[in-house]
């Protein structure tokens, strides 16, 4: 098992220092869901929401939030991200909408946590866009689906 990376030996958490590590393409990709109510998704996929086209604010909101994770979570890297996408699929029987996120840098360090990032703000835009039909949303599942690149090389859950 792994050691803890961002601790000292006295406990104090710091930055990992990358300067030595060579720049490679990196890619993740996370997922998460949201159930959601008959009323809510009838809504979203009617185009009825009054704070507008869910799954068009979500995507933006999700890249944003993809691009600041840095901000975000302390011991973040600022990445320079080449590439952002968010993705949806419906599960119309389940009212279960999956949320996707890619995320892409040639850099020294992975971007698990832009892409867990970006799919986490773009669940939450959702939510937040539909609690006004109904709360009881249920926002689960969020975990990396795969990455590439990188020292520790390729992971697929």
């Amino acid at each position: 098992m792994s050691e803890f990376t961002h601790f000292d030996d006295k406990g104090n958490a710091y930055m990992v220092d990358v300067s030595g590590k060579e720049i490679t393409r990196r890619k993740a990709i996370a997922q998460g869901k949201v159930s959601v109510s008959r009323d809510v998704l009838d809504a979203i996929l009617g185009k009825k929401i009054r704070k507008g086209d869910v799954f068009t604010v979500a995507q933006v909101a999700g890249i944003m939030g993809a691009k600041h994770t840095s901000d975000l979570v302390p011991m973040c890297h600022p990445l320079s991200l080449t590439n952002a996408k968010i993705s949806f699929s419906i599960n119309e029987e389940a009212c279960v909408i999956t949320t996707l996120c890619t995320a892409v840098t040639d850099g020294k360090t992975g971007v698990e946590m832009e892409a867990l990032t970006g799919v986490s703000v773009a669940l939450l835009t959702i939510y937040d866009m539909c609690k006004a039909i109904d709360k009881h949303m249920v926002i689960s599942d969020i975990h990396l689906v795969e990455k590439s690149g990188g020292k520790s090389g390729d992971f697929i859950f």
